[in-house]
């Protein structure tokens, strides 16, 4: 079935583009949700974004990152690919198995599908906690670092509305900067992606 025809209201605004192989990639007009999306992260979000269980483990990864060098960081990238699909993963499931990603799946789950995955980032961008497993570890080359920690305090980012071939879903990203509530520093970001039916 073509894509689109899932979702009838949202088809209205998509434009489904066809691809080598006989698939689509479809998206929304850039901003068409943002917001959708502002008032999802605001009923939604924000209750337990901010929990200190969030901010104590960015805070102690920064600690451990602060002078990491780059080629350290892509050779933790480059790593964690690797494991993807390994019998041995030490690097993914000291993300994906730490008290605070058991936090980030209790909410996903509290949301009965609304989300279909969270990221908590560090200062450089790296993986800290995530309710599954991510494609790559380091987020600091993507929009969702580079326009929220990169911003500022007030960084907040709203992806385009994509359809996911492996979920059949529309879904989109909204992204926002971690702040130390003592500074009102930034000291992370997070990642919560959506199932776009919760805009409709």
């Amino acid at each position: 079935m073509f894509p689109s025809m899932r979702f009838p209201m949202l088809a209205l605004r998509v434009v489904c583009l066809a691809l080598l192989g006989g698939g689509y990639a479809c998206v929304a007009q850039a901003g068409e949700f943002d917001s959708q999306m502002r008032a999802f992260y605001e009923a939604s979000v924000t209750s337990w974004s901010g929990a200190p269980q969030i901010l104590n483990a960015v805070a102690a990864q920064n600690a451990r990152t602060a002078d990491m060098a780059q080629d350290d960081i892509d050779r933790l990238d480059r790593q964690w690919v690797a494991e993807i699909g390994a019998v041995s993963e030490p690097l993914i499931e000291s993300v994906t198995r730490n008290p605070v990603s058991d936090f980030l799946r209790d909410q996903l789950m509290a949301l009965e599908g609304a989300v279909t995955e969270i990221i908590v980032m560090d200062a450089r961008g790296l993986n800290v906690a995530t309710s599954s497993v991510p494609s790559d570890y380091w987020q600091g080359d993507e929009a969702k670092y580079q326009k929220t920690f990169g911003v500022g305090p007030d960084g907040m980012h709203f992806g385009e509305v994509e359809f996911d071939e492996s979920s059949m879903k529309y879904q989109a990203q909204i992204s926002f900067t971690l702040v130390d509530p003592a500074s009102g520093r930034p000291i992370g970001a997070m990642t919560v992606a959506v199932d776009a039916e919760e805009f409709l």
